[in-house]
Formats: structure tokens, sequence, C-alpha cells
């Protein structure tokens, strides 16, 4: 995997083991609550497993914003994305330009659609992914269909 730039202020760097940069966005409450809704942090180990997982089942980067790191995303090889970006750094539109970004790597693999599994109380993140042309598809769940210009022709 290579380093993707985004623009000036934004590049995905492939995953490598960071847990100095990765640990504290696990550490809020908040952030536990909008990804998995828990109510408790993560620790090492479970933070080793969610990237050890995401890793091997597709692409995972981390989101670098002027050069610090501010969250993750990923392309699981069944087409769904995830994303978490630390409370300081949202409401940038730094996670819709990367949620953009993972829907050009689905259509560069060949994907014909991505889904996003999103809380029914994480309004913010739904309010986003719509934004960018996803439907809701079931309770939690949400799409985005990816037009193969050859097709559309």
């Amino acid at each position: 995997m290579d380093i993707r730039v985004i623009d000036d202020d934004i590049k995905l760097i492939p995953y490598y083991r960071n847990d100095e940069a990765s640990l504290p966005w696990y550490q809020d409450l908040d952030v536990c609550k909008q990804v998995d809704n828990i109510d408790h942090a993560y620790d090492v180990d479970k933070l080793h497993a969610m990237y050890d997982y995401l890793s091997s089942h597709g692409d995972c980067f981390y989101i670098q914003y002027q050069d610090v790191l501010v969250g993750d995303v990923s392309l699981k090889d069944n087409a769904e994305l995830a994303i978490v970006i630390c409370k300081e750094y949202q409401n940038r539109h730094i996670g819709r330009k990367c949620i953009l970004d993972m829907i050009e790597l689905a259509k560069e693999k060949g994907m014909d659609k991505v889904t996003a599994n999103i809380y029914s109380f994480n309004i913010q993140s739904q309010r986003m992914f719509q934004s960018i042309g996803f439907t809701q598809t079931e309770d939690e769940w949400f799409e985005y269909r990816i037009s193969n210009d050859k097709n559309e022709e």
C-alpha cells in the first residue's frame, strides 16, 4: 500500500503500529460510543486486535492532517468503510475527504458499492455520509453505489 495524498493538508498513511498516536483516540469515551457503541475506552490489547483485523481484512490507513495523525480510515475487503477522527479535528471536512478517497479506492478495486455501519444516535456521521451520496438501506446501514464510467456512456 502506498501513501494516498488527498490534498495539501490530508494524507492517508498505510497502517503501522503506533500506539502513542492512536490509543488516545480510543481513550475518548465519546469517540468509543460513536464508533463501537461502548461506554468504556480501549486498552492496548483491544486496539491491537482491531487494527490487526482491519489491516488483514482490507486497507487501513492513518489520517494525517497537517503532519499530525488525527484518526484512521479503512476499506474492508467486503466493501465496508470505517472512519475515526479524534474529537479535536472533527467538523473540518477531513472525514468527508477521506471517505471520498476510500470510494475512489473501492472503484480502483472494482467494487460496485461501499457500505457503512453507523449507529442511529450518531447523527453527525449519518449526515456526513448522506451528504456524500450514501443512502440508508437498513436501520444502521448506509450504502453508496459506485458508478462504472464504462456503463454510463
